[in-house]
């Protein structure tokens, strides 16, 4: 299964739509345009530090210090 993790296409088509329709007494509620932004920027900063491009922070003691 072949994931897509770049949400911009997805949070596209939603800010072009509507944020809710009726249809026959069925009501679909689209997602809030800013949970989608968030959820994208959550994929790409795990994607980064999968590809060893993060920040990480090591406290470096010499060997022979007391």
């Amino acid at each position: 299964m072949a994931e897509d993790n770049d949400l911009s296409e997805t949070i596209s088509e939603t800010a072009k739509g509507p944020s809710s329709v009726t249809i026959d007494g069925n009501t679909t509620v689209a997602q809030k345009i800013a949970d989608q932004i968030d959820a994208d920027r959550y994929l790409a900063s795990k994607k980064a530090m999968k590809a060893g491009r993060g920040i990480r922070f090591a406290k470096l003691v010499p060997h022979g210090a007391q």
